[in-house]
């Protein structure tokens, strides 16, 4: 019996892998004969899993750049230009302060130097009257916190030794980033 018990002992770690293996091939035999329902559930997988990116990455942007973000970018745009161009010796300090609330943190400094550097000195000196209105302007990309504007620009240029205005006409590229649901002025580029 000790031979009998000793074989017994030697096969028993050899059914619980016989036993896995059977069971396995019991289940990929299963898989082969349901092949087309599994591909079907994967494909449907699939497709649900690009709609929901689709919807969450293209759709929903969208969304949010309606019609109405569009003429907001528009309007603070075109007040922004109409801030930063115009300006008159009486009414200096007015106008920066007008132009510098449209601005963001990056382009004040860079605006804060030009005006007291360029814009302030020959304004005060030559008594430089500068009035600027918007004659068109469009989105020309739109983000739901970013956007740019081209605006179209007349500008009427006045000073002390040129009492009659000069008309100019500039087309700007605007760029605007929206802080605390404000659009403000991000970059102010000459087209």
């Amino acid at each position: 019996m000790t031979v009998d018990d000793e074989t017994v002992e030697q096969s028993a770690p050899h059914r619980p892998t016989s036993r896995r293996t059977s069971v396995l091939g019991r289940w990929m035999r299963r898989c082969l004969a349901r092949w087309r329902l599994i591909l079907l559930t994967m494909m449907l997988v699939a497709a649900l899993a690009f709609g929901a990116g689709y919807f969450y990455f293209v759709y929903r942007p969208d969304l949010q750049t309606d019609d109405a973000a569009a003429h907001q970018a528009i309007k603070a745009a075109s007040d922004g230009a109409v801030a930063l161009l115009s300006y008159s010796p009486e009414t200096l300090d007015r106008d920066f302060a007008n132009a510098k609330s449209r601005l963001t943190d990056d382009y004040l400094a860079y605006y804060q130097r030009f005006a007291d550097q360029i814009v302030g000195p020959s304004a005060q000196r030559a008594q430089v009257t500068t009035t600027a209105t918007v004659v068109k302007a469009a989105v020309s990309e739109l983000h739901p916190n970013s956007a740019v504007v081209l605006v179209f620009v007349k500008e009427k240029t006045a000073s002390k030794e040129k009492p009659e205005p000069v008309v100019t006409s500039s087309s700007l590229r605007v760029t605007l980033t929206k802080v605390n649901s404000s659009w403000l002025i991000e970059k102010f580029d000459a087209v």
